[in-house]
């Protein structure tokens, strides 16, 4: 539920790249996902969104990335 309250904000908002917003929401919740998934004994504090809309890449500490 609130992924979808996430993309009605993002889609409300006329100003900005909306291409732009959406990748910063897609790397947000990958973070969530891969802090869950490959590191979840690391303590992280999520930043805000508007982190990920400025820089639009992981922000994940080094020691947290998934394996390839």
């Amino acid at each position: 539920m609130t992924h979808l309250l996430f993309v009605m904000a993002l889609s409300s908002d006329p100003s900005g790249d909306l291409c732009d917003k959406m990748k910063a929401l897609e790397l947000f919740l990958q973070d969530q996902e891969d802090h869950k998934e490959y590191c979840p004994d690391l303590e992280w504090q999520q930043p805000a969104i508007e982190t990920y809309r400025e820089k639009l890449e992981s922000q994940l500490p080094k020691e947290c990335k998934k394996e390839e």
